[in-house]
């Protein structure tokens, strides 16, 4: 083992209370995320809004909505690299300040343009938040927890998308211009808070490591271990991460995104796919449109706002489960159960808007809730979860930075057509993004590998290939005492890392690679 002494401990916080706190923390940079997504829905149908901009029309909406998704795209892309130069925190703070400016400008705006320039400024800021805190939850979680970790950060996206249609609706009473910017103003301050607390959040110990700031990156370890220096786990943890930065040095192969495509083409299209399909699915068509769509169903003005509150709680309470069920049932089960009633949902809120009866409206609010819950289950947060799983650690960064940046995309395709669409062709937007729901579903079931309870330095294994690292460490990683289940295979068995044969010493089982067939 290297023998690297950590530096003293100043933290109050060590072990699972400071893994909880900081994912707790992290996750405000997906409330951030949420809440804008939200804040738009409601107060583009105000009085007061729709005055100040001289009654804009559908494209004119769709753009000032969309056009975040133009400036999150651009950093999204950039933060892959952002990432590894000035680390996870630094680019936790950096899109938490650019955030907090945006806010700014879309706060006391002047007029259309100014608007559109806020929206792209605060957009850049959600790229780089949106990418860098899965990264970075993944990174401290063990593998046992890992995906209800982050599927609770998912919770908090959907709550800030529920406090921003709460806040829309209770601004919608004041009669004045403040009714549209006290929602956005909150932006400044949320984005506020996440800045000055990222100072003090630790870094990724993996990312310290890779830089070769030993001494931190095991004192970080050591703290999430309990804080005792000694801890031999901690220290095993360490030697396993370190033994993998030399072996893929050794490899010399680079970390271009060239690099990572020709070597782990199929894990970035999946992950790509997987942030594709997040959208095409619908969400941000009820998203970002909620009051619209409701509206469009026979529900007016605050009513439609109130209607969207309703389905907004539901919505974030559909994304407890998972929480529970992640880790037990695995992703390709929620992500299929998801998608079958998502499109069945979608497909009757279609049928209900083209019979046109007086029922229709009651019918289309309890569709959105029914496909809102299932999103919320399933497709809301794996697409998230997944990419950190399954890119490796030299190319994790750039990996879900692109699989980021093609949410990003489709979320701009998505928001900016929307408006058009639900006025060309109405009711059949809704059983179009119905079908996509079948096509994920048929995507997952062939080609998704499963990843619950894999070690993050196992992947190599799960997608059968033959260069891979004969390394376990997350198997007890950051504060897991757990052990994880093992994936089948009919071929090669991986020996066991430091961590595992200390913790499971009496254990003489293996973890196994699953065979092309089990995929």
């Amino acid at each position: 083992m290297v023998d690297v002494a950590p530096l003293p401990s100043r933290r109050k916080l060590v072990g699972q209370p400071l893994l909880y706190a900081i994912s707790v923390f992290a996750s405000l940079g997906v409330f951030l995320f949420g809440y804008d997504q939200g804040v738009m829905s409601g107060i583009i149908t105000g009085p007061y809004f729709k005055q100040f901009f001289n009654n804009p029309g559908p494209i004119e909406v769709g753009t000032m909505v969309a056009v975040l998704e133009l400036g999150a795209l651009a950093t999204s892309i950039a933060a892959g690299r952002v990432g590894d130069i000035i680390g996870r925190k630094g680019t936790l703070f950096t899109g938490a300040i650019v955030f907090t400016i945006g806010g700014a400008i879309q706060t006391f705006t002047t007029g259309y343009y100014v608007m559109i320039v806020g929206r792209v400024v605060s957009g850049c800021g959600v790229g780089l938040l949106s990418t860098i805190v899965p990264i970075y939850q993944s990174e401290i979680s063990p593998p046992d927890h890992r995906g209800a970790l982050a599927c609770m950060e998912f919770t908090c996206n959907v709550f800030g998308y529920a406090t921003s249609v709460w806040v829309d609706y209770f601004s919608s009473f004041i009669e004045s211009d403040l009714s549209w910017r006290i929602p956005l103003f909150l932006q400044c301050i949320i984005g506020s808070i996440l800045a000055a607390g990222s100072l003090v959040i630790p870094e990724s110990p993996r990312w310290l490591i890779d830089t070769d700031r030993d001494v931190a990156g095991m004192s970080i370890i050591v703290d999430l271990h309990g804080g005792d220096p000694d801890n031999i786990i901690a220290q095993a943890e360490f030697q396993e991460i370190k033994d993998k930065v030399i072996y893929e040095r050794e490899l010399g192969e680079g970390r271009s995104y060239a690099v990572m495509w020709k070597k782990y083409k199929r894990r970035v299209l999946l992950a790509m796919s997987s942030q594709a399909f997040a959208q095409l699915n619908g969400i941000n068509v009820i998203g970002y449109y909620a009051p619209s769509v409701f509206e469009e169903a026979g529900w007016l003005g605050r009513d439609a706002v109130l209607m969207t509150g309703i389905n907004a709680i539901i919505y974030t309470l559909s994304t407890l489960p998972p929480w529970y069920l992640v880790d037990r049932w695995g992703r390709r089960v929620i992500l299929l159960s998801g998608a079958v009633i998502m499109g069945i949902a979608l497909g009757l809120t279609g049928w209900w808007m083209y019979v046109d009866i007086p029922a229709t409206p009651n019918a289309v609010v309890i569709c959105v809730i029914v496909y809102n819950a299932a999103f919320g289950y399933s497709w809301g947060p794996i697409p998230w979860l997944y990419p950190p799983e399954i890119m490796p650690l030299t190319f994790r960064s750039k990996g879900v930075s692109i699989s980021t940046a093609t949410n990003w995309a489709f979320n701009f395709i998505v928001g900016e057509t929307t408006p058009y669409l639900q006025e060309a062709i109405t009711w059949r937007l809704y059983p179009m993004h119905g079908f996509y729901c079948a096509c994920s579903f048929i995507l997952v079931y062939f080609l998704y590998p499963e990843t619950k309870g894999v070690p993050l330095e196992e992947m190599d294994a799960v997608f059968g290939e033959e260069e891979r690292l004969d390394y376990e460490s997350e198997r007890a990683s950051l504060m897991s005492n757990a052990r994880s289940p093992s994936v089948r295979s009919g071929s090669r068995v991986t020996e066991r890392g430091w961590v595992s044969r200390l913790l499971y010493r009496n254990d003489r089982s293996t973890y196994q690679p699953i065979g092309e067939g089990d995929e």
